[in-house]
């Protein structure tokens, strides 16, 4: 499926892009490629495949839950760029105060 200029900028328009002239050929060329090659995947007999929604196993690579001392807050408030006493200060979220 080739696409056109007038797709090419209709999708870029969606996608709040402001594109050039340049830009426009080349995506106009690699999004028609992209979409060809999307073609020829769905001609592939997937019939006998049974759905997996991950192709690898995943593993669990968080450490275990375990109880630890702390920092003392003078080491944590020793790199702190702005503090007020024991803490941090930071800039407004809300508001202007």
């Amino acid at each position: 499926m080739r696409l056109g200029r007038e797709e090419v900028l209709r999708i870029a328009i969606l996608a709040r892009l402001g594109l050039s002239e340049v830009e426009v050929d080349r995506f106009k060329d690699q999004l028609s490629h992209i979409l060809e090659s999307f073609e020829i995947l769905q001609q592939v007999d997937t019939t006998s495949v049974p759905p997996t929604t991950h192709p690898i196993t995943l593993e669990n690579v968080l450490r275990s839950d375990e109880v630890a001392d702390s920092l003392p807050q003078n080491m944590v408030l020793a790199n702190a760029p702005r503090k007020d006493g024991d803490f941090f200060k930071v800039r407004a979220v809300l508001g202007n105060t």
